[in-house]
């Protein structure tokens, strides 16, 4: 008999979504690899709510628990105390054997290296997650052109990652990641390969992304230029967050407007 994983949420929070259950919510959550000096307390005790149709901005130095952060809220990795919730579902408390669909349906991910197939090209790197659940073909070749319609690429469809800008290879790994519609997108340090400009450029693709397509995004990043185009910025410190706070929505919404400049710039 299937366990009853519905979660209930902590005590009212700062980033609460006040319409219902929270995109992402995590509790007393932390994590500690046993090192041979010790151990290493890479999050620790990190409570919060993200909303839905939120960017948030992940911001730190180097080592400050950002990618374990999300690796755990991704279910790459297992906290060592605490839970994640997933849009209500107990995320912490899944198998194995489940937390592979959920990753494939509910979650996409965006990582610093792109980590695009390099003998694939641009549309076959895109339509891979959705060979992984069985998508019927011609609703998969559709979905493959739309998504790269979508990131202003559906003229390099048929070019392989060598034949790409580091922008252009960063946007068919965005378009990946929505291969399968997911809720929530977390991107890991995303334009940390990329010039200042193309860095920009891609924070507004994904600014604009959370607004049409209606998902919540996390973004890891320790670039200081990219907080205003987030929605909401929470700082980590040593594995706790030192800072939450929100920006103006209608300054950050104007800014990636500007950055985007209307028809994408594939560079």
């Amino acid at each position: 008999m299937r366990r009853d994983l519905r979660y209930t949420p902590p005590e009212r929070r700062f980033g609460d979504d006040p319409g219902g259950t929270p995109m992402v919510e995590t509790r007393d959550l932390s994590r500690d690899y046993p090192m041979p000096g010790g151990i290493v307390h890479a999050v620790r005790d990190v409570s919060l709510r993200v909303g839905h149709g939120q960017l948030v901005a992940l911001r730190g130095r180097s080592g400050s628990g950002k990618t374990t952060f999300l690796s755990m809220v991704g279910a790459l990795d297992r906290p060592t105390r605490g839970s994640v919730a997933v849009d209500g579902l107990a995320v912490s408390e899944l198998p194995e054997s489940e937390l592979v669909g959920f990753r494939r349906r509910q979650v996409g991910f965006i990582f610093q290296a792109f980590g695009l197939m390099p003998i694939l090209s641009a549309a076959e790197n895109v339509e891979v997650p959705l060979r992984l659940v069985l998508a019927e073909p011609r609703a998969r070749d559709r979905r493959v052109l739309e998504l790269l319609e979508l990131v202003g690429l559906g003229g390099r469809a048929n070019h392989r990652p060598h034949e790409l800008s580091g922008g252009e290879q960063q946007r068919v790994a965005i378009a990946r990641a929505l291969a399968n519609e997911p809720s929530l997108l977390l991107a890991d340090e995303p334009t940390g390969q990329l010039d200042s400009q193309t860095g920009r450029g891609i924070m507004a693709l994904l600014h604009r992304l959370v607004e049409s397509e209606g998902m919540t995004a996390i973004v890891a990043t320790h670039d200081t230029m990219l907080m205003d185009l987030a929605d909401r910025v929470i700082e980590l410190s040593d594995g706790q967050v030192v800072d939450d706070y929100r920006t103006v929505p209608e300054t950050a919404s104007a800014l990636a407007a500007a950055v985007d400049g209307g028809p994408i710039d594939p560079a």
